[in-house]
């Protein structure tokens, strides 16, 4: 006689694996791993790219300050206007380290004279430490609480130097 297979009158249950083993595993390698991350702040300084326009710049009545500063190995130049003269040159002190002081007093004489200028180009020439870079930025960027204040027309306290750098030579 015919009988049913063994297996269609079987009822076999779906067995669930158990999961609680393995979330265990996940949130114990989870808190090693941020136990063991070091953690940085990480903070950016904005610059500029300089912009290439295709058109002619517009007339006006004021020449562009276009403060410059050519980094080298051993010296700082400050050049001013375009084509760019050089009107101070401040060269590397006995120890090897940039007249930081200098040229933050010398950033703030040209700021006197011109007060809406809001950007310098950077133009590092050198194989200098980022460290370095970074020096001269804030000498050129802060003014210092024992500095003379700097008021517009408007009388409006000026609380940065030149604010908005520009890298001028990316490509090098």
């Amino acid at each position: 006689m015919y009988r049913p297979p063994s297996r269609r009158k079987r009822k076999s249950s779906v067995k669930v694996p158990n999961m609680v083993p393995i979330l265990d595993a996940i949130f114990i390698l989870i808190f090693f791993l941020l136990t063991s991350a070091s953690f940085k702040a990480i903070k950016e300084i904005a610059s500029e790219v300089p912009i290439i326009a295709a058109g002619e710049p517009p007339k006006d009545s004021k020449r562009p300050l276009a403060l410059t500063l050519k980094i080298y190995q051993n010296s700082i130049s400050i050049l001013t206007g375009l084509p760019g003269t050089v009107k101070r040159t401040l060269k590397r002190n006995s120890e090897g380290k940039y007249p930081l002081e200098e040229l933050h007093s010398y950033m703030i004489q040209i700021k006197q004279k011109n007060l809406k200028e809001q950007t310098v180009i950077f133009e590092p020439l050198a194989n200098i430490t980022y460290a370095e870079i970074i020096s001269i930025m804030d000498a050129v960027r802060t003014l210092n609480r024992t500095d003379p204040a700097l008021f517009d027309k408007e009388d409006n306290k000026i609380k940065l130097l030149f604010n908005k750098i520009m890298f001028g030579n990316i490509q090098s």
